[in-house]
């Protein structure tokens, strides 16, 4: 029996058609697929449209691809206590199995081949004995919201997606209470993982011989599930956000900030523009939640799989937003903001239009994450205003939070790239008495705003909405840095108020690079030359004011001052901090560095105080060029 999705009339399945239903391939072809493969705590990434390429919009995938999904599942049923997952029952080949108290939620992304790839997982899980909930299509901040207001109604989700990657990607997110596994249970799970594909020979004809034997009304139950699945999804992801917007459950409370903000726009109207490029966000809460606030809402490219243009919104992939929303503006002056978010929904940069030039701008990605920072902190002092109060970031993150957060009396708490260090800090820092409500990676816009434990663009916009109708909020930034609070608050007085800092976009050209040394060698040889350099550079530097420097390096949620590899653990993969100061020892600017653990790149970025584009363009030409050198065979 087929099963469709009813809101886009999308095939979800047949229960009758298994999409194991192949020969069993080799497990030479298994380890080749598993070699391309990237597996980090951010999540498992790689190539599925079937024939290898990463621009194929097609929905098929290699059989070999297949059963590593199939394999994954089992992976993460077994680090779950699933009996039908052990080892044991593997090798006895038992079958079929006997329904668990584990249950599992299953979304994915809008990705061509997400929903063979979901079809997989869900029936896998549920022959295996697993209790499944299955969202289909899904924006990933709604999965992870679900479990984080409802912990006991699932024991992990399982996600698809290769987030901003391009659409020939895909891949899986693994979580549980609201937020991807810590890199220990990310860890594990990829170790169990690997095990299962590199060893145990018989799992994927088990497998097999499970999901055949499988009573089909088991599957079609959960099929016949989707639909109310989704909707009380949907119900719970729009509390949610209004919890955080609010920072209260109180449902009064979410009352009075929709009236408060339903009376606001009615004086002064605002309207947004949400070029959503085919993603999980157009089956998602914006349009109902937006309007709620009295926004006025235009949403393009909205159909799941409608897919326009690259995936990662930077750049010229937010131009159509751009070109949009400045139309729509001389058409009705109330248009001033616009976003885009990624394909499974859990970031969106934004567009708006400066009202000096009349023309829509990008809002580059540090300058998002800085105005939101100074939303959420603002917020907080006014209601809490002797708590400690810090914000948690990543390495990469530019030194104006620091500034921002000195003018909160905030601390700034930095550690490794990638979503699970900054959720994982932030609860340690909470633990030790400390208000964490935004934190975030600032290199890509990324903000993720307490209580939520992932980024989320309509918790970037109605941090932009607080801060624009709330004059409170912007009142408080103004006059803790001194300034006059302007008769009107608007996008352009604020952008102008943040500090000024020139730093190298996470996505442009000049912030990647590709090596092919170890990171250990590549690490060993820039220090080596970072120090032989400052004495030949130590003229032009300190013209400059640069005096000295000090060497940051994370992991996961640590931080360590030091330069060698007494300071380095494991692969040594961890994010790498130059911090130059001026001669009274105030940090000014930094390079940093980073293998990426979801793309085969090098990320590079320079952050300079003020806006001498000679400075910054110097410090990143020789940045590079000691990556370059430390490279060479």
């Amino acid at each position: 029996m087929l099963f469709y999705d009813s809101l886009h009339h999308m095939m979800i399945a047949d229960d009758q058609i298994s999409p194991l239903s192949f020969p069993l391939p080799s497990h030479e072809q298994l380890e080749k697929a598993l070699s391309s493969m990237i597996l980090s705590s951010s999540g498992w990434r790689k190539v599925f449209a079937i024939r290898g390429d990463e621009e194929d919009a097609g929905p098929q995938v290699s059989d070999a691809d297949a059963t590593l999904t199939a394999l994954a599942a089992l992976a993460l049923a077994r680090s779950l206590g699933v009996a039908c997952a052990q080892k044991e029952a593997v090798l006895s080949g038992v079958a079929p199995c006997s329904t668990s108290e584990k249950t599992i939620l299953v979304g994915l992304d809008a990705r061509p081949t997400g929903r063979v790839l979901g079809d997989i997982v869900c029936r896998t899980l549920t022959a295996l004995g697993c209790k499944v909930r299955y969202l289909f299509i899904c924006a990933a901040p709604q999965i992870m919201a679900d479990c984080n207001l409802y912990p006991d109604e699932a024991d992990a989700f399982f996600y698809i997606s290769a987030s901003h990657n391009p659409i020939g990607h895909n891949g899986f997110k693994f979580g549980s209470n609201g937020g991807v596994y810590s890199l220990t249970q990310a860890d594990a799970l990829t170790a169990a993982f690997k095990t299962i594909v590199e060893q145990e020979v018989m799992a994927p004809s088990y497998l097999h011989k499970i999901c055949e034997a499988m009573d089909v009304k088991q599957y079609r139950s959960v099929l016949q599930q989707v639909e109310f699945e989704r909707n009380r999804s949907l119900e719970r992801y729009e509390t949610f956000v209004l919890n955080t917007a609010v920072k209260s459950t109180d449902a009064k409370e979410h009352d009075r900030f929709l009236q408060t903000l339903v009376q606001a726009h009615q004086k002064e109207p605002l309207s947004v523009i949400g070029e959503l490029n085919g993603s999980a966000r157009s089956a998602s809460i914006d349009k109902r939640l937006l309007t709620s606030l009295g926004l006025k809402v235009l949403l393009l490219n909205d159909k799941p799989g409608d897919v326009v243009h690259a995936i990662v919104p930077e750049g010229e992939n937010l131009e159509l937003c751009r070109s949009t929303l400045e139309t729509m503006y001389a058409k009705d002056p109330s248009y001033r903001l616009g976003y885009v978010p990624d394909n499974d929904g859990d970031r969106g940069n934004l567009v708006y239009i400066s009202e000096r030039s009349g023309k829509a701008q990008i809002l580059e990605a540090q300058s998002v994450f800085a105005l939101v920072v100074l939303a959420e902190l603002s917020q907080t002092r006014l209601q809490n205003p002797t708590n400690l109060l810090a914000t948690v970031v990543n390495g990469p993150t530019s030194m104006r939070i620091d500034r921002i957060a000195l003018a909160f009396d905030a601390e700034v708490f930095r550690c490794e790239v990638g979503e699970a260090n900054v959720v994982e800090l932030a609860q340690l820092k909470r633990s030790e008495g400390y208000l964490v409500p935004i934190l975030g990676e600032g290199s890509n816009g990324g903000n993720i705003t307490h209580p939520a434990k992932v980024r989320d663009p309509l918790n970037t916009l109605l941090s932009l909405v607080k801060l624009l109708r709330n004059r409170d909020i912007a009142k408080l930034w103004f006059r803790s840095i001194g300034s006059q609070v302007p008769h009107s608050i608007t996008l352009d007085s604020l952008i102008d108020s943040l500090p000024v800092y020139t730093t190298t976009g996470s996505f442009s050209k000049a912030g990647k690079m590709y090596v092919k040394q170890s990171h250990a060698l590549l690490k060993n040889r820039y220090e080596a030359l970072l120090q032989s350099d400052w004495e030949e550079r130590k003229a032009q530097l300190s013209a400059m004011g640069i005096h000295s420097y000090a060497i940051y390096q994370t992991e996961g949620t640590n931080s360590y001052e030091g330069m060698g590899e007494a300071f380095r653990h494991g692969s040594f993969s961890g994010g790498y901090k130059v911090a130059l100061k001026d001669k009274d020892g105030v940090l000014t600017d930094y390079l940093w560095m980073r293998g990426s653990k979801t793309e085969p790149v090098f990320r590079v970025l320079v952050d300079c105080q003020g806006d001498d584009e000679h400075r910054y363009e110097y410090l990143l030409a020789w940045h590079r060029s000691l990556i370059e050198r430390a490279d060479q065979a």
